[in-house]
């Protein structure tokens, strides 16, 4: 048991894997194994899990880190990359459902999110996702995400918008 204690403790002392930051030109800068890179980010699928699975590319566009889970970095870290991941635009968090019509093929939305007011465009049969850890996820035609963390908290316009949508 001693040893057990004694090993999480050295663990725990070692410097962290993989180290974000932003750098002083606006970019990511990664550090890893003592190595750094300017890197950009890439979400992988699943695409429900965008805190999950995203590769860090630098300049040549290959892989030089892999996160798989955001919760793993330090909190310096995945405050760095939550802001990468919002300003390359990969991840909206909608506040609010303006308006949602549907067309013979397509559902156009238009939303408040913490970046401004955004309109997008879904297949009639691609849905919101509900996620593991609450809220919906919608993906647009052209790849981008639409977090809505707590639909229940949101403006009543919005929650009678999202009604067809949420269980």
């Amino acid at each position: 048991m001693v040893s057990l204690v004694a090993e999480r403790e050295q663990q725990s002392r070692r410097p962290p894997e993989l180290v974000l930051s932003g750098g002083p030109d606006g970019r990511l800068l990664a550090v890893r194994h003592g190595v750094a890179r300017h890197v950009s980010v890439r979400l992988t699928f699943p695409w429900t899990e965008p805190a999950r699975f995203i590769s860090l590319r630098d300049d040549e566009d290959e892989e030089f880190a892999l996160v798989k889970d955001a919760a793993d970095l330090d909190a310096e870290s995945r405050a760095a990359l939550e802001g990468a991941l919002l300003l390359a635009g990969f991840v909206f968090e909608v506040t609010g459902v303006v308006e949602v019509e549907e067309e013979v093929e397509v559902r156009h939305w238009r939303v408040a999110t913490l970046q401004g007011e955004r309109r997008f465009q879904t297949r009639l049969d691609d849905w919101p996702r509900v996620l593991p850890a609450g809220g919906l996820l919608i993906r647009d035609v052209g790849g981008d995400l639409y977090r809505i963390a707590d639909a229940e908290h949101m403006d009543a316009r919005s929650r009678e918008l999202l009604w067809a949508f949420v269980d």
